[in-house]
């Protein structure tokens, strides 16, 4: 059953710039994974240094057992403390309904 994750960031000002360019290569990378669903990163419109990545995967399993191990995350990873201001915020959701406009 596909999970969603919602992720919160809070950056160091000056790291803004490089915790970017490190989480577009992750995402970038996520694409082409199989059990990938989709992400979307947003700004937070009051602050330009808070984020929420908004994710949806086929398996939390496959999540926790393979793409967090995968080596295009290890240098995202490792910085992360550098990044932020706080620990960022992780919470995991099931999707209900989901509704797009018609064109």
């Amino acid at each position: 059953m596909p999970i969603t994750y919602l992720i919160e960031f809070d950056v160091v000002p000056e790291q803004r710039d490089r915790f970017l360019s490190l989480l577009n290569g992750v995402l970038d990378a996520m694409r082409g994974e199989p059990m990938f669903h989709q992400a979307t990163l947003h700004q937070d419109p009051v602050s330009p240094y808070r984020f929420m990545l908004h994710e949806t995967w086929e398996s939390h399993e496959d999540v926790l057992e393979v793409q967090l191990a995968r080596p295009y995350r290890e240098e995202w990873h490792d910085a992360l403390p550098q990044f932020l201001t706080r620990p960022r915020d992780v919470s995991m959701w099931k999707s209900l309904r989901g509704d797009v406009r018609r064109s």
